[in-house]
């Protein structure tokens, strides 16, 4: 019998699950359910997106920014996240979006998902790491910067080159500590979770403590802060309407990275009702405290005017202005180390994804070393350095190439908030039509009704459009022209190449005969029956 109430029967049902999927326990089960919610959590980590994205709320409508937008924008994500669970519980697997959609919808649904999301997550990986060196540039950059000539001080990352360099060190460290085991990663995980509920609820007390004063009202106030009043965070415009959509990229863009504990199904226990829970519980707390934190940081702004015109530095400002010293440096801190365990997880979840579908031979090139496991540390050590190079090839392009004086970061920023969202999408559209069908008779053991759980999807592809179009918008318009790109170029390979070349996720009888390969596998990194 193992240990924390999981038992043989438990570990029997989970690999007949997965034997059952044509797949082989190659990596460690050994993840608990804290700790399938923890690596999501963290993924989310609202001291990450809902820091270094918090000008968006108060940039855009003002303080309704944070006291409605942010409700709302997480409505949107808790209906993909309801949606998801509900697949996940019936089809827990390693780069589970990829495989819902190959075998509940078909080979194209399923090949053009696992690139949907493998950019999605690999970008995102990115701009989380690109985001962690701005944040400490603005905490901590005057501490290490150099002071020129005329005793100004230049913070430190401050050049594209430093960012590259600081993103270079902090993404290979992420990497490590993937390879040496999925042990090491829930660790670092299952206290990032107790950092984020200990440094926000820090944050918030210190917030409305120091704060000047309290104006409740602010909350759901309107105000127009578009253009110069803003920092030119967003395009002037006199519609609040359109202001306020805006707004919802804080929740959108910090409420995403819940598909982690459906990556990491394969290295969790119980996984048909742990994985479910595990993105629905993720997605909630974030949701909830999330939403407590960004009113109380709106609240402590001095003057929502003069907040608004500093843009990107508000945050900082405002923490500079209320706070001492010693308590403003012990929040930066313990933000830094969760937004490091932020890219950790993402670090994780992108491996597993690649992982996945290599094993189908879904890479063009390389499939088999991708799909490999290494005996010692159980983990797919190739998936997760070769993730970390992509890392770190797309931070050099993304900060080195300009478009109009701006940094192609900036686009691909909001590419990957469709990328992502696409990729949750199109999993979902095909659940929904097979649910019930010969492609999915039944439910998982964590199920809604069907009624309710066809609702939830369709306000998911209602909520999609809503974020294209937000994500679109100006000044982001040639964030449409690459996701149409993408897309157009998918279809040209797909026809051309790939139509032929990728048979998807084993069904039916390749199934049956992957026994052999499967048992193969398992001794290979010491699995025992």
């Amino acid at each position: 019998m193992a240990s924390d109430d999981y038992t043989d029967k438990d570990k029997h049902e989970d690999l007949k699950v997965l034997h059952g999927m044509g797949y082989a326990q190659e990596l460690s089960r050994s993840m608990s359910k804290f700790s399938n919610f923890a690596i999501s959590f963290s993924i989310i980590c609202i001291l990450s997106g809902g820091i270094n994205s918090f000008a968006q709320a108060i940039s855009s409508v003002g303080g309704a920014g944070a006291g409605i937008g942010w409700i709302v924008g997480c409505l949107l994500s808790g209906m993909f996240a309801l949606a998801m669970a509900q697949v996940a519980s019936a089809f827990p697997t390693a780069g589970g979006l990829y495989h819902w959609a190959s075998i509940l919808g078909n080979r194209f649904w399923g090949w053009l998902t696992a690139w949907l999301n493998l950019l999605g997550l690999i970008t995102v990986l990115g701009a989380i790491n690109i985001g962690t060196a701005y944040f400490f540039q603005g905490a901590f950059g005057s501490m290490f910067g150099t002071t020129g000539a005329d005793g100004a001080i230049t913070p430190f990352p401050s050049s594209d080159w430093e960012i590259v360099g600081f993103v270079a060190v902090i993404t290979v460290i992420q990497a490590i500590f993937n390879h040496i085991g999925i042990k090491a990663t829930t660790f670092l995980t299952d206290i990032s979770g107790y950092i984020i509920f200990l440094v926000t609820a820090v944050l918030v007390v210190a917030c409305l403590m120091y704060a000047p004063a309290i104006d409740i009202s602010r909350l759901w106030t309107f105000t127009n802060f578009s253009g110069p009043a803003g920092g030119g965070i967003f395009p002037e415009s006199q519609s609040m309407g359109y202001l306020f959509l805006l707004c919802l990229l804080l929740p959108v863009y910090t409420i995403t990275g819940y598909d982690a504990s459906a990556h990491t199904s394969e290295e969790t226990k119980n996984a048909a009702m742990s994985v479910p829970k595990g993105i629905v519980s993720a997605v909630f707390w974030s949701s909830l405290v999330g939403w407590i934190m960004i009113c109380a940081i709106m609240l402590a702004v001095p003057d929502l005017a003069v907040g608004a015109s500093q843009g990107g530095m508000v945050f900082f400002r405002t923490m500079e202005t209320i706070l001492p010293n010693w308590l403003m440096l012990f929040i930066f801190v313990g933000i830094f180390i969760a937004q490091l365990l932020c890219g950790l997880a993402t670090v994780t979840s992108a491996s597993r994804m690649l992982f996945a579908f290599s094993r189908d031979d879904g890479m063009p090139i390389g499939s088999k070393a991708l799909a490999s496991v290494s005996p010692k540390y159980r983990t797919p050590v190739n998936a997760i350095w070769t993730v970390t190079v992509l890392c770190i090839l797309y931070v050099l392009l993304a900060m080195s190439i300009k478009v109009a004086e701006t940094s192609i970061y900036f686009i691909v920023v909001n590419s990957t908030l469709i990328f992502l969202f696409l990729s949750f999408t199109v999993p979902l559209v095909a659940a929904m039509f097979a649910y019930g069908g010969p492609k999915w008779p039944q439910p998982g053991p964590w199920a809604l009704s069907a009624g309710l759980y066809k609702l939830v999807t369709v306000l998911a592809v209602v909520g999609m459009a809503v974020i294209l179009f937000i994500a679109v918008a100006p000044p982001n318009e040639r964030v449409l022209y690459v996701v149409l790109g993408f897309i157009a170029l998918a279809l040209i390979l797909w026809v051309a190449v790939e139509n032929r070349r990728f048979e998807g996720p084993p069904t039916g009888e390749r199934i049956a005969a992957r026994k052999s390969v499967i048992a193969a596998a398992e001794a290979a990194v010491g699995e025992k029956a």
